[in-house]
Formats: structure tokens, sequence, C-alpha cells
């Protein structure tokens, strides 16, 4: 559907709106985290202690830690560990069951998405690395943050797996619902790039539970299909079956690739689902 530029003037204007508030979130969430720059695991120009050595010829006098070396007839020098800023690419699925929320009082799966990935990015941002939304150029510095909350609220989509590039880290947000040949050409892409990442399943806790009864009207998120149930209840442990076999498949594929899967409610901490991500980017690095 096209749309005319009066549409596309309101639909930037409603996005812009929200976007301080996106910001602030996601500053609120990632300062909930402690954020230390990823090492590279080998002695270097970085800040942080990563070993004591024997010190060496070529090594200068100022080098020497003089305190360690005091405690035996040998004098040792203090590496530090190497630091050099790494490329990360964030990606948030437009589908639009996105948009779905179960009740009044939760986010959408896309407000939560959004929330994560602008919060992710930031941490990545304050350890000195350059980060971008997926098919865009990474940048560093504060400024950059502003950028992803402007991407992360405009309209639009890019193919995942054309716009990886070699040697990076990605974080990929979606509720992995829809035809999921999109993730095994992406994961495929990946391996042949030696690009490395984490998928995190964003689901309502309706999604992940299947709650109802009764008579329901099931309604497909772009609207054209509809199923109506005189016994929802009845389709629920056909419905997890398949949600498990989904997310197990999703899994597999992840491990196969060297990536790491992970799942997340939206009426949980987001606190937590931050932590896990991460965690997992830093496990990613060594």
């Amino acid at each position: 559907m096209s749309l005319s530029p009066v549409d596309l003037r309101a639909r930037a204007e409603a996005a812009s709106g929200h976007l301080p508030g996106l910001i602030l979130s996601a500053e609120r969430l990632a300062a909930m985290v402690a954020p230390g720059a990823h090492g590279l695991r080998r002695a270097g120009p970085g800040e942080d202690f990563w070993q004591y050595r024997p010190a060496a010829q070529g090594d200068t006098a100022r080098s020497i830690d003089w305190r360690r070396s005091a405690r035996s007839d040998a004098q040792f020098v203090r590496d530090r560990e190497a630091q050099t800023a790494q490329s990360a690419a964030i990606w948030l699925s437009r589908n639009p069951g996105m948009d779905f929320a179960g009740g009044p009082d939760r986010p959408t799966k896309a407000e939560r998405g959004r929330l994560l990935a602008l919060a992710v990015g930031m941490l990545m941002l304050r350890g000195g690395e350059k980060v971008a939304l997926l098919g865009q150029p990474p940048r560093a510095g504060r400024l950059q943050a502003e950028r992803l909350a402007e991407g992360l609220l405009a309209p639009g989509d890019t193919n995942p797996a054309a716009a990886l590039r070699p040697q990076m880290r990605v974080v990929v947000l979606s509720d992995f619902l829809s035809d999921p040949s999109w993730v095994q050409a992406l994961l495929t892409q990946a391996a042949s790039l030696g690009t490395m990442g984490v998928l995190l399943q964003v689901l309502d806790p309706d999604e992940a539970t299947f709650p109802y009864d009764g008579a329901v009207e099931f309604r497909a998120p772009a609207g054209g299909m509809r199923h109506d149930s005189r016994d929802a209840g009845g389709l629920r442990d056909a419905y997890l079956r398949r949600l498990a076999d989904r997310q197990d498949w999703v899994a597999a594929q992840a491990r196969q690739a060297g990536w790491q899967f992970g799942t997340h409610l939206s009426d949980a901490d987001p606190v937590e689902a931050l932590g896990w991500l991460w965690q997992a980017l830093g496990q990613g690095t060594r």
C-alpha cells in the first residue's frame, strides 16, 4: 500500500511524538544493567587488567609493576586487555503480528521490542562500540542513540539476511510466529560471513499460554484471515505443541550457527531480558 505525502507526514509526526519517551525509558532501563567495554582477551591498550607476565627484553621501567615485583625475585609487567571498537547491528521485526497486545495494561510486542532494542544499543554505545539498525552504517557516540530511536519508530522494514555484513554482531528481536524461512536464510548468510549474534523472541503472555475458552473469533493481524471457534479451549494443546515445536526449531537453528536464542514475555520485567541480551552478547565476543 502506497502512502500519500500527507499520510507519511502524519505518521512521522506521530512517531516523533513518542521519541522522547522511548529514549528516556531506554536510558532508565540501560542504567539498570552495568555496561563494560567488550575486550578482545589479548594484551593491548585497553583499561582493564588482564594478567601479570614476567618482564622481557624491550619492556621499559615504566611498564614494570614494582609492587607485584617486590613479592618475588623477578620483575613483572601488568598487561591490560585490548579493547577496540566493534560493529553491531540491531534488527526489530515489523511483522504486523508485533502490534498485538493481549490487554490494555500491556505493551505491544513492537513497543517492548523497541525499548529493548534501543536499550541494548545504548549499552553497546557506552561500551565504545559502533551500532546501527541493520542495513545502516554503524556509528559511535551519543547522537547515534537518537538515530537508533528515530529508526525504530519509523515505518519500513529490511531483509535481515541481505543487510548482514562480515564480522559484526547482530541482535534480532521478533515473535518468530510467521513463516520462519527468513530465520534459516539469515543464519545461513551469517555463518558464511562470520557474523555472530542473538535471537530474542518477544511474545505476549496470551500467545505463550493460550488462555482462551468458549467461543472466540481469531483474526490475522493484517486482516483477511479469521477463524471462529466454538471451543477455543479445545485448541490449546495443539497450539502449545506447535509453539513449542517452533521454539525448538529456532533454538536448534541458532545453536547450529553459533548464535543464542531466548524468549521474553511482554508482561515480564524488561531488565531481565536486557540483562540476558547483554550477557549473551558478551559471551559471543570471547
